[in-house]
């Protein structure tokens, strides 16, 4: 630190030069000098923390009475200093923590009811009670476009109860990480079997009727208004469990569920279609064995949702398990 100190003034003086009056005819004496008694002053340092290399070593000035030791500024180096950016958000983040904010609860009570209503609306009710003379006008474009537009229905329903499945799964205060829940390997491996297997049947079944493996053959618009929706439904549901797996939403636990349930209704429309259609024997066995699947693909998925519930209680401590039973003992 470079200091200029400035001596301290030991005499004060004043000159008073020679005065001449003109009205009266006498001197006064000239260059009479006071003096006034020494003053006491302190020395006075000036500071600069900006030193440059070729300036001296700075030089401290300790007082006798000083209980600093000869620091200046002993808290800090600087007189004024800049928070730092990564400091002034942790600050932040302590003031957002010590102070969540609490979302409006009310706002998701009703999509514990409307999901279920529009799932049952843009499903169940198309395929049960729709006539099928209605949307079934015969072996042509028109009854195959008829019946995908119904599997379409269905198809955003089942999207519009996911998502707010998916809203009701995350937390209420906001500053809470949103809940993420990844399924296991072995998980995604069965489920991708299931609906492989789902795919390699019918088309098999198309195969062997082109080649003449199977007697009598199914023409090509037949297979396509009985399997075709079929197919199509198989592979949305593909593409949305893997999106699910993606961002690991917890509603991965409940997307096959949802399809593989409209996939039994969809599959028992087929077989009255199949009557319609007049299709060989051989076909109605294959979508019954297709029904029979995927009614027991469907029995191992819900058997998962109670394995999931058993597994995430063991991950839970001792002390909120044994909570949880005294409430119920209690209750």
């Amino acid at each position: 630190m470079a200091s200029v100190v400035r001596p301290p003034s030991t005499m004060a003086s004043m000159v008073l030069s020679k005065v001449q009056s003109t009205d009266h005819k006498f001197w006064k004496p000239a260059n009479y000098r006071f003096t006034f008694p020494r003053l006491a002053t302190k020395h006075r340092t000036i500071c600069c923390t900006n030193v440059t290399p070729w300036n001296p070593p700075p030089v401290t000035y300790a007082l006798k009475d000083d209980t600093t030791k000869g620091e200046f500024l002993p808290s800090s180096t600087t007189l004024f200093e800049t928070l730092d950016s990564d400091q002034a958000q942790s600050a932040e983040s302590v003031t957002t923590d010590t102070k969540p904010v609490t979302k409006v609860g009310y706002i998701r009570w009703p999509m514990w009811l409307i999901g279920p209503l529009v799932l049952l609306a843009t499903g169940m009710v198309p395929t049960l009670w729709l006539p099928i003379s209605s949307v079934f006008l015969g072996p042509n474009i028109a009854s195959l476009l008829s019946l995908t537009g119904l599997d379409c229905i269905f198809n955003l329903g089942a999207s519009l109860f996911l998502l707010m499945a998916d809203a009701c799964s995350r937390p209420n205060t906001v500053g809470q990480d949103p809940c993420l829940s990844q399924p296991p390997m072995a998980y995604r491996f069965w489920n991708m079997v299931a609906t492989v297997s789902g795919f390699i049947i019918p088309l098999i079944m198309l195969f062997g009727s082109e080649k003449g493996l199977f007697q009598p053959q199914l023409p090509p618009i037949s297979f396509a208004i009985l399997l075709g929706p079929y197919l199509l439904l198989l592979a949305v549901q593909m593409l949305t469990e893997m999106l699910t797996w993606h961002w690991e939403s917890p509603v991965w636990l409940v997307t096959p569920v949802v399809y593989e349930t409209y996939r039994v209704l969809q599959l028992m429309r087929g077989l009255k279609l199949g009557a319609e259609l007049g299709a060989p024997a051989w076909t109605v066995h294959v979508i019954r064995g297709l029904v029979c699947w995927w009614v027991l693909v469907l029995g191992v998925q819900v058997m998962r949702v109670a394995w999931y519930v058993g597994f995430t209680a063991q991950l839970q401590p001792n002390g909120s398990s044994n909570a949880a039973e005294v409430e119920v003992s209690s209750g």
